[in-house]
Order: structure tokens, then sequence, then C-alpha cells
């Protein structure tokens, strides 16, 4: 699907969590979902330190947009000049209102949204937040990955649930997102689904399995692997 004429399909748990209907699962960590995604996203692709002038993250699953949120917060906390490119996939966009309250459960979030918020609900997917690029690719990622010209420096898996959304996690998309990623490029997700640690293993990276955020035992990262020389090969 990748029109952006669907009902938002949302549920509010206490008041403040959203989650969605079709997955039956929430956009963010029941608990502090702005500190998960330091844990998971930003400190499993070792960033800020990382961050430089030209650095691409890429992102399956853009949902809230409190990653971008937090990556925009990074870059300013960390001083760096130039410029960042931030590309996210998503198949089912929230509307503005549903991501404003959702940001407004993380004040410190909810602080340097405003651009970003109105950008949003003028309808545009491509568009600046001072040093960050920003590029919200509207539909099913599995259609429309392979076609990406892009490539990342850091990716963000962040799709709902494996267990709920399977098809944001098999092998032919991790395998994309291997092609998609630079040479030393790396990858953060939440979940330790052995399936999708397979999956990324096979694409080309290295899978480690490190400590999760607050009650999630374990979450996964890793670095895309340098191609086999041919002295390997054999």
């Amino acid at each position: 699907m990748t029109g952006e004429n669907q009902s938002s399909g949302l549920q509010w748990r206490d008041g403040d969590v959203p989650v969605s209907e079709r997955f039956d699962d929430p956009y963010f960590s029941l608990g502090d979902g702005l500190a998960e995604t330091r844990h998971v996203f930003l400190a499993g692709n070792g960033l800020p330190g990382r961050l430089a002038d030209g650095f691409r993250i890429a992102e399956l699953g853009f949902g809230t947009g409190l990653n971008l949120m937090a990556t925009l917060i990074a870059w300013q906390g960390a001083g760096r000049r130039g410029r960042l490119h931030y590309t996210s996939f998503e198949a089912f966009p929230l509307p503005a209102p549903d991501i404003a309250r959702a940001l407004a459960a993380f004040p410190e979030a909810r602080a340097v949204a405003d651009p970003f918020l109105a950008a949003w609900a003028a309808g545009a997917r491509r568009f600046a937040l001072g040093p960050l690029a920003v590029e919200v690719i509207v539909g099913d990622a599995r259609a429309a990955l392979p076609g990406w010209q892009g490539c990342a420096d850091a990716w963000f898996l962040d799709g709902f649930s494996p267990a709920r959304n399977p098809e944001l996690w098999g092998a032919p998309l991790m395998a994309e997102v291997a092609r998609h990623t630079a040479p030393g490029g790396t990858f953060a997700t939440y979940t330790a689904a052995g399936f999708v640690r397979r999956g990324l293993a096979a694409a080309g990276f290295a899978v480690e399995r490190r400590p999760g955020h607050g009650h999630k035992r374990h979450m996964s990262a890793g670095v895309l692997r340098p191609p086999a020389t041919p002295s390997e090969a054999t």
C-alpha cells in the first residue's frame, strides 16, 4: 500500500502511547521511547561519535519520527558542521496531529519538532531540518528499497515486531539493506529474533547480540563485512 489516504489506524494506550491497530504493536517503547532510541539506534550504531559532514542514515519504519528527532538532538549536541542525510521508508505514514500527540510524551523531542511537524502537515516528504536533509519514501519497503539509488552509513531497523510484521524483516529485504550499505556501514535494531539475525548475517553483516533497553534482554547490531577476496572465496 502506497497511498496516504488511509485512516491512521491508531489506538492510544495510557493516553500517550500510539498502538497500531494493523499490527497490534506500539510505535515506541511503553517505557521511555526516547531512551530506547538512544540506546538501540544511536549507541547501537556508534552515534553520535561517527557523525560527520555527509553521513547517511537510512531507516525502515519512520513511525512517529522519534528516531529522527533523537538524531537531530544528537547532531546538535555533538556540535558537528555540515549536512546529515536521513532517509526513511514508511508504508503507513501517520497524520501530523497524531505524530504531534505522540511526540508530546517526550518534551525534549517535542521541543525541536515544530519545523518537522509543519513540513509534514503540509504534505512534504522531502524537507530540511536545519542541517538534516530528510526524505521519507512512502510505500512498501520491499518494493521501494531495491530501486533506491542511495546508500547508508548506518541503518535504523525499526519496523513493528517481527512476530507481527515479518514481511519487513525477511531475508530478501535484509539483503537489500546490505546492498544499500556503505563499506564499514552498520545497522542496529531492537529485535534479537533469530531469523532476523540469520538474515542479516547471510546478507553480509557481522551480527552481534547486545543488551537491550529496559525490560528487553537483547537487541542486535552489526557491521557490514568486507567482501571476500578471491583467495578467501575458494
